[in-house]
């Protein structure tokens, strides 16, 4: 494994926050009262969250994910889009109750986090 693979979990939070970009996480901060450190750490708490059905599929030698995990997922029924969707509420609800946040906000950040988290997966299965 290379030095990138180290810290797989930290690795892929990165991934989903270079995918959605410095104007995104500026949304996200607008969204939480919170500035754009504040956001980020949010989008790797949810990210960490997600982690638990995700993780399992975060680096392509370990679960393929060619024709899987793609971006239209969502709506042609994508394996792990169907997955991360029906996570999404029980993650924005342990998220808000970790951090105290309102649910409504939190359940907007993971929309705004999951398409992110798909990219990156789809971006890690294609590498040879």
């Amino acid at each position: 494994m290379s030095e990138v693979d180290a810290n797989p979990l930290t690795s892929f939070q990165d991934d989903v926050l270079d995918e959605l970009g410095d104007d995104r996480i500026g949304d996200i901060a607008r969204l939480l009262g919170t500035n754009e450190a504040g956001a980020r750490q949010m989008v790797g708490t949810t990210v960490a969250a997600l982690s638990g059905e995700a993780e399992t599929v975060a680096t392509p030698h370990e679960a393929p994910l060619t024709g899987v995990a793609t971006l239209g997922g969502f709506a042609t029924g994508g394996l792990m889009a169907g997955v991360l969707a029906e996570e999404a509420r029980p993650v924005a609800k342990a998220v808000a109750a970790r951090t105290g946040l309102r649910h409504t906000a939190v359940s907007e950040l993971v929309e705004m986090v999951v398409p992110a988290v798909m990219a990156a997966l789809t971006k890690r299965a294609a590498k040879p």
